[in-house]
């Protein structure tokens, strides 16, 4: 199979990529969608997956494209990458001791421009956290980056109690993507 082009500067995507045997290059999006806080979170975080594959997908005609984003939803509301590190306090506190959702969109556009995509859900439960557990936690930088402020794959596990569904979305990119390629778009991989 001619490789994908992975629309995403994410370490773990590409980590999850090499793992599912998806060959790729990487040509990050330099433009997505806003959120649009009027959609359910399934549908918006599908939209912004959709806006990076489409935007790459236009400068490279003819190519298979694939986009992804991933969200983390508490009591409806959507918790993106914080914007420093109280809002990061903050995020934590209000994921401590609880289940939360974490989607991951998919969008692929195949050589003929046709998209399709889909969406992965999966509840993560949070040990909970303590006010010392919280600094020490941002301390390391590495809730900086991550929706939700944490990184399930990192120094975050030690704070995930469990997980019910697809490890690989709450990393950023759902295992069924490689199904999903296969079945949906007869990619032989």
């Amino acid at each position: 199979m001619k490789p994908l082009i992975l629309a995403s500067q994410s370490p773990r995507r590409r980590e999850i990529c090499t793992q599912l045997g998806i060959p790729f290059t990487v040509c990050p999006a330099t433009e997505e969608a806003p959120f649009d806080p009027t959609l359910p979170p399934a549908e918006a975080v599908l939209a912004i997956a959709r806006s990076k594959a489409e935007a790459v997908a236009a400068a490279h005609a003819g190519e298979t494209v694939l986009g992804s984003d991933t969200v983390v939803a508490v009591d409806g509301d959507i918790l993106g990458k914080p914007q420093d590190e109280a809002d990061a306090a903050a995020m934590l506190r209000r994921l401590s001791g609880r289940t939360h959702q974490v989607l991951t969109g998919v969008w692929v556009v195949n050589e003929d421009g046709v998209g399709d995509g889909f969406t992965d859900v999966a509840a993560v439960t949070f040990a909970p956290m303590s006010d010392a557990d919280i600094a020490e936690y941002i301390a390391t930088k590495e809730p900086m980056d991550k929706a939700g402020a944490y990184g399930v794959q990192g120094i975050g596990a030690r704070y995930i109690a469990g997980i019910e569904g697809d490890f690989y979305t709450v990393m950023g990119l759902p295992a069924a993507t490689w199904r999903f390629l296969r079945d949906r778009f007869g990619k032989n991989l």
